[in-house]
């Protein structure tokens, strides 16, 4: 009698068990870096906006120091996702009375903000812009 080749069933069922262990390990591998991936997505488009939102910001002299300004972008911008932002504008740095032309600085602060799922997320970018100040501004209050 001679003896015929091949594979027992003990010998697939562990080689198909090997395989489905090492193909679940792929596709939750895969499926974390598809998430990873799509979040990533999200907060680039965010800090598009941000930049966006930012430089209009810095140039609009009307924005006055010392408010608040808040608003949604629109839908065609974000990809269908309701995005926020809220900015703050706050003298930051104003040279002593006196100096002729003096420039101080001011602050905004923008916040964005959206919902990924269930999670809100958000950030906070800074910048900084130049103002010419009025002869009364930054000067001390005077003693009555």
């Amino acid at each position: 009698m001679t003896r015929q080749r091949g594979f027992t069933l003990l010998e697939m069922i562990v080689a198909t068990l090997i395989m489905a262990v090492a193909v679940t390990a792929l596709l939750s591998g895969l499926a974390g870096s598809t998430r990873n991936a799509a979040r990533l997505r999200e907060y680039d488009r965010a800090s598009q906006l941000a930049r966006y939102r930012m430089n209009e910001l810095v140039m609009d002299r009307r924005f006055p120091v010392g408010s608040t300004q808040s608003g949604m972008f629109d839908e065609s911008q974000t990809g269908r996702v309701e995005v926020d932002w809220k900015a703050r504008i706050t003298p930051f740095a104003t040279p002593p009375p006196g100096v002729p032309g003096r420039v101080g600085l001011d602050r905004i602060e923008l916040e964005i903000s959206w919902r990924s799922g269930s999670t809100l997320r958000s950030f906070t970018v800074d910048s900084y812009r130049p103002r010419v100040l009025g002869a009364d501004e930054g000067a001390p209050a005077a003693k009555q």
